[in-house]
């Protein structure tokens, strides 16, 4: 079974959302997308998608984008971003996943030699935090990471692979460590993947490795709206 990864895919089958007006890396990104998809993918491996699925607003709105998700190959994961405002509660997304495509939100789940978690994250400071909204999000989400990881222990058999998905990078620019990087490194984490970065200025980097965790930049214009390979069990 291979793990592969895809993040950002912004689909906007029902609202007016084009995202090529972002720059040229992002003409025709679904197709191009699902091109690789169909190459790399089989049936019983699993693709990872940390959030900023679909520019709707609503569930409504989000059906068609999801239904385009879950009619690809393989099993799909997927996870909130800061752009998934349809996503209003974890119950009603998953009413509407089909073909083997799951939500997690502060829970695991667990396939035949890896288990994963994932939340939406936040921004992580360069310093202080400025705002204190800010600073509340980011504690809150903290919880989230962790109740993840704690169901994700209740779940591990040895030798599993332990995946965290992520939607905002789990440290700042600089990549310095942070409250989820650390909690990662608590729990044992193998691979961190995360999204949210856009852009050909923005400061990142596709792969870091950090006190043993892999950490996988999959947002779909970094990586030429192809899947990165996590792993393989």
């Amino acid at each position: 079974m291979k793990i592969f990864a895809i993040g950002d895919t912004h689909l906007s089958t029902n609202v007016k959302k084009p995202m090529d007006i972002f720059g040229p890396g992002w003409e025709n990104h679904f197709e191009r997308i699902c091109a690789d998809w169909n190459e790399k993918v089989d049936d019983d491996d699993l693709v990872l998608i940390p959030g900023d699925i679909s520019w709707g607003m609503t569930m409504s709105e989000a059906q068609a984008d999801l239904d385009l998700i879950s009619n690809l190959k393989g099993t799909k994961i997927i996870t909130r971003g800061n752009h998934d405002y349809w996503w209003s509660s974890v119950t009603a997304v998953r009413s509407a996943l089909k073909n083997r495509t799951f939500a997690l939100q502060n829970d695991a789940i667990r396939f035949d030699g890896v288990v994963i978690c994932g939340t939406r994250g936040w921004t992580v400071p360069e310093k202080d935090f400025k705002d204190s909204q800010d600073e509340k999000i980011y504690k809150r989400e903290l919880i989230r990471l962790e109740l993840g990881l704690q169901a994700m222990e209740k779940l591990y058999k040895d030798g599993d692979k332990k995946i965290v998905m992520i939607h905002y990078p789990p440290f700042n620019a600089k990549m310095y460590p942070s409250e989820f990087t650390r909690l990662c490194e608590k729990y044992a984490v193998n691979y961190v993947v995360y999204g949210h970065l856009h852009g050909k200025n923005c400061r990142c980097k596709l792969e870091l490795v950090q006190n043993g965790i892999t950490y996988l930049l999959t947002s779909c214009d970094q990586v030429d709206c192809k899947l990165v390979k996590v792993c393989e069990i």
